[in-house]
């Protein structure tokens, strides 16, 4: 099998693959995605570059439920949030590569 214009060619092409990749990332990295918990008590919302932005639990929810409770409902409002921005950022990746899922690059 021989490719159009050699090994050096697509070395090349791989780099403005990866170029592309990085600034898509850098682009969408404070895109915001939010999710809830607890029958929507308790809510998270992270960005596309994996940081927590805010953490919001229902004062009443607080008071009849206590600390204990609301605090597994944010840990998992926020793993959830975590979860949806990894598979969005991966999707947007997916776009820039046609669908090829690249190990590593997400």
């Amino acid at each position: 099998m021989q490719f159009r214009g050699g090994m050096n060619e697509l070395m090349r092409q791989a780099a403005r693959m990866q170029r592309k990749i990085e600034q898509t990332k850098e682009q969408l990295k404070d895109t915001e995605v939010a999710a809830s918990a607890v029958g929507d008590k308790v809510k998270a919302t992270v960005t596309y570059g994996r940081k927590v932005v805010r953490i919001e639990i229902d004062p009443e929810f607080l008071k009849s439920e206590g600390t204990e409770l609301a605090l597994d409902g944010a840990c998992a409002a926020i793993n959830s949030a975590l979860e949806q921005a990894e598979k969005a950022m991966q999707a947007e990746i997916e776009k820039l590569t046609g669908g090829v899922k690249l190990p590593g690059v997400v």
